[in-house]
C-alpha cells in the first residue's frame, strides 16, 4: 500500500492516496502545520476567486479547528504554496526540494504534461507546483487527502504525479426518474474534484426545460437555463469541464408521446401506449426521412449549447432501436440503415463544427455497422460504451484500427438495483482502462445510469467512482479488488479497519430479487428468474444474509459517523435504507415464486423455496414504511422529478399483496 505519515493497525500506514501517485518518495518525521497560518496562491495559477486555497483552509478547519488565511503574491509568505511552473509565491522556507525531503524520481514522468503536478512537504512547509491550472488542482486534492487524514501533522514527502488518460470523466443520468437537486450537483463535483475527474457530462433527454417544449418536460422537475449556468461555472472553477449532452435521435420516449412531437417517431402508433419503464428503454427513434426531424435535432443542439463554456457537445445517437423499422422503413430499403445513421450523425456533426464545437457521440451503433466508421467526419470522439464485467478488447481495437478518436466508458454498475454492483464495476472499470491505454484512448468516462426509474441512490455509486477515478488516472496499480475497496474504506469512509466496502459488495452477492425483477414482474407479467445466491437455498436465505451485512455494516458507520452527518457523508443512512429495501425485495420475491408456480418447501428451476408462514398483510405495511423513509432520503439530494412512479411500484406491490394475489 502506498504509505506515509505513521503506522496503523498491523503495521500499515494511516494513510491512503487515492488516486496513487505515479512517483512517491517519504522523508523522516513529519511537518507540523502552525496554529497561524496561511496559503499562498499564486495569481499565476488562473483561479481568480482562490478556490483551490479555500478547499485548502476548509478542510485544515474541519481536521484541526484551525483558522488560516490566504494570501497571494512575493511578499506574503505562506506555509503552503500553489504555484505554476514560473509562478510567484514563497513559502515559510524553501521546500521544492528541501533536504530531509527524499530527492525526485522522475520515472519517466513528463512534469510539463497538463494536469501533471509536483508536491513537496518538507520541514519548512508544503509547495504545490503544477504544470497549469490543472496540475495545481490535482496538487491540491493530493494535499486535501493528507490532511483529512493527518489533520495537523503531515507526512514528509516528495511526489511527482500525472495522469495516464487526458480526459477522464463522469457520466451521470438525470434524466430516467431522478433530476438532482443543484446543491447535490455541486456536491458531486466537489467529490469528483477531489478524486481528480476534470469532466462531466449530465444526461438529458427531457428534464430540461426547453423554451415551447413544455408538453415534454412538463412534470420532470427539469433542469432550467440558469441551473445549467451556475453549475457550469461552478464545475469550471473547480478544475471539471462541464460537457453538454443530450439526445438527439433515439431515447426520445416522451417527447414523442407528446401530441406536438408524436408524428416525427418511427411508431407514432404507439405515443398513447401507456408509460411504462421497460417500454421508455426499448425503442422511440426519429423518423430521419422527414426533414423536420432534423429540425427538432438541431433546435435541441443550438438551444443547450449557448448555456456552456465547453467546446465540446455529445449528441448521444444511441440504441436507435427503431431505425428504417417503422415510418423510416422505405428509406431503408433503398439506401440501408447503416447508410441512414452515418449520413445524419454527420449531418448533426457538421451542424456543431459550423459553431466550432467538437462532437462527442456513442459508439454502439458503429459498432454494430462497421463500415460507419469511415464515413464520420474526423473531427467526432466515439464513446465507446461496453459494460460487460468480463468485456474484452475487440470493439476498442476495432475503433483504434480505423485511426478514430474514442474514449473508453465503463459503468458504476448501480442501474436497476438498490445495491451496487461493486465486483461488476471494479471487474468492468479495470478492464476497459487496460484496453484504453492499450490503445491509445483519449480517456475514460464512468457512466452511472439511472434505468428504471433511478432507484439507485447517486451516493450507492460512491465505490464505483473512486474505482474509476483510479483506474483512468494510473491504471493497475492497485493489484486486486480487496486492496481498493480496504483503501476507499479508509479514505472516503474513515473505516479505519477498511472493510466497509468489501460487506457492501458481499451484499450484493446475497440479491436474488431485486428492483429490476420486481419492475419486470408488474410491467410483463412474466416470472423473472429468481435465481439461487450465494446465500444459499433455505427458505428466507437471502433475507437473513442481509440483515447478516446489516449487523456487520452498522458499527462500521457507527465508528465514522457517517449515519449521522449531512450531504454526501449521510451515506451510511443510505447504505443502511438500501440494505432493508433490499430484504423486502427478497420477501417479495418470495411470494413472485409461489405467483409463478412455486409450492411451499418446492423450489422452481433452482429457484428459492416459499414457506408457507408469510405474512403478506404485514410485508405490504413494511414495504409502505420502507417506502417513506426512501422518499425522504430521495428528497434529500433529488428534486420530486418521478419519485411519484417508484411510489406507485411499491403502492402496486403492496396492494397485490393485500388482495391475495400472491397470498400462500
Amino acid at each position: 500500500m502506498i504509505s506515509g505519515g505513521g503506522e496503523g493497525r498491523g503495521g500499515e500506514r494511516r494513510w491512503v492516496l487515492i488516486p496513487e501517485p505515479k512517483s512517491m518518495r517519504e522523508g523522516r518525521g513529519a511537518l507540523l502545520l502552525p496554529v497561524i497560518g496561511r496559503i499562498n496562491e499564486s495569481r499565476a495559477v488562473g483561479d481568480e476567486r482562490y478556490v483551490f486555497a479555500g478547499q485548502l483552509v476548509d478542510d485544515i478547519r474541519a481536521a484541526t479547528g484551525l483558522e488560516w488565511d490566504i494570501v497571494t503574491g512575493d511578499r506574503w509568505p505562506g506555509c503552503i504554496t500553489l504555484t505554476v511552473d514560473g509562478g510567484e509565491g514563497t513559502s515559510c522556507g524553501e521546500t521544492t526540494s528541501g533536504g530531509d525531503s527524499a530527492a525526485p524520481s522522475p520515472g519517466g514522468l513528463d512534469a510539463r504534461a497538463s494536469g501533471a503536478y509536483t508536491l513537496d512537504i518538507t520541514k519548512d512547509g508544503v509547495t504545490v507546483r503544477g504544470a497549469d491550472f490543472e496540475g495545481v488542482r490535482n496538487g491540491v486534492q493530493t494535499l486535501r487527502q493528507l490532511i483529512r487524514q493527518c489533520g495537523a501533522a503531515l507526512p514528509r514527502l516528495h511526489i511527482e504525479d500525472q495522469p495516464a488518460f487526458e480526459t477522464r470523466g463522469y457520466y451521470l443520468d438525470v434524466t430516467r426518474g431522478r433530476v438532482p437537486t443543484l446543491d447535490w450537483l455541486k456536491t458531486w463535483a466537489d467529490k469528483l474534484c477531489l478524486y481528480k475527474y476534470n469532466q462531466l457530462q449530465l444526461y438529458v433527454e427531457h428534464t430540461f426545460a426547453f423554451d415551447g417544449m413544455s408538453e415534454t418536460w412538463r412534470g420532470s422537475s427539469p433542469l432550467t437555463p440558469r441551473d445549467i449556468l451556475e453549475f457550469d461555472d461552478y464545475c469550471a472553477e473547480r478544475g471539471l469541464e462541464l460537457v453538454p449532452s443530450v439526445s438527439t435521435f433515439g431515447h426520445l420516449y416522451m417527447a414523442l408521446r407528446t401530441q406536438s412531437l408524436r408524428d416525427l417517431g418511427e411508431f407514432p402508433e404507439s405515443a398513447d401506449e401507456p408509460f411504462g419503464f421497460i417500454d421508455r428503454m426499448r425503442h422511440h427513434t426519429l423518423n430521419i426521412s422527414d426533414d423536420r426531424a432534423f429540425d427538432l435535432s438541431c433546435r435541441l443542439i443550438d438551444d443547450y449549447l449557448q448555456l456552456f463554456r465547453s467546446d465540446k457537445f455529445n449528441i448521444c445517437a444511441d440504441e436507435t432501436f427503431d431505425l428504417g423499422k417503422g415510418r423510416s422503413k422505405p428509406l431503408a430499403e433503398r439506401i440501408g440503415v447503416a447508410a441512414m445513421y452515418a449520413d445524419y450523425v454527420t449531418r448533426l456533426c457538421r451542424h456543431l463544427e459550423t459553431q466550432g464545437k467538437k462532437p462527442m457521440m456513442w459508439g454502439d451503433i458503429t459498432l454494430e455497422h462497421p463500415e460507419i466508421l469511415k464515413r464520420l467526419p474526423e473531427t467526432v470522439t466515439l464513446l465507446n460504451w461496453q459494460y460487460d464485467p468480463q468485456v474484452t478488447d475487440e470493439k476498442i481495437r476495432t475503433v483504434a484500427r480505423s485511426g478514430a478518436t474514442q474514449i473508453v466508458c465503463p459503468a458504476v454498475w448501480c442501474w436497476n438495483a438498490l445495491l451496487p454492483r461493486i465486483d461488476d464495476a471494479w471487474n468492468n472499470i479495470t478492464r476497459m482502462a487496460r484496453y484504453g491505454t492499450q490503445y491509445g484512448a483519449q480517456g475514460m468516462l464512468v457512466t452511472d445510469w439511472g434505468d428504471l426509474g433511478h432507484v439507485n441512490d447517486p451516493r450507492m455509486a460512491i465505490p464505483g467512482m473512486i474505482i474509476g477515478a483510479q483506474e483512468s488516472w494510473n491504471p493497475g496499480r492497485i493489484p486486486d479488488e480487496t486492496d481498493m475497496f480496504r483503501r476507499i474504506s479508509r479514505l472516503e469512509y474513515h473505516d479505519v479497519d477498511g472493510g466497509l466496502v468489501s460487506v457492501l459488495a458481499d451484499a450484493d452477492r446475497d440479491v436474488r430479487f431485486g428492483w429490476g425483477d420486481l419492475v419486470t414482474w408488474l410491467e410483463t407479467g412474466g416470472a423473472p428468474s429468481v435465481a439461487e445466491g450465494s446465500a444459499g437455498g433455505g427458505p428466507g436465505a437471502a433475507d437473513a444474509a442481509l440483515r447478516d451485512r446489516m449487523i456487520r455494516i452498522a458499527p462500521m458507520l457507527a465508528r465514522t459517523g457517517a449515519c449521522g452527518a449531512t450531504g454526501i457523508a449521510a451515506a451510511g443512512a443510505v447504505i443502511l435504507l438500501a440494505l432493508e429495501g433490499q430484504r423486502l425485495l427478497e420477501r417479495v420475491g418470495r411470494h413472485v415464486a409461489l405467483a409463478a408456480g412455486t409450492t411451499a418447501g418446492e423450489t422452481r428451476g433452482g429457484g428459492i423455496p416459499v414457506p408457507s408462514d408469510m405474512d403478506p398483510d404485514r410485508l405490504a405495511g413494511e414495504l409502505e414504511r420502507w417506502m417513506e423513509a426512501y422518499a425522504a432520503q430521495w428528497r434529500t439530494v433529488s428534486r420530486e422529478s418521478e419519485l411519484r412512479r417508484i411510489e406507485a411500484v411499491v403502492w402496486r406491490t403492496a396492494d397485490r399483496l393485500r388482495r391475495g394475489v400472491w397470498r400462500v
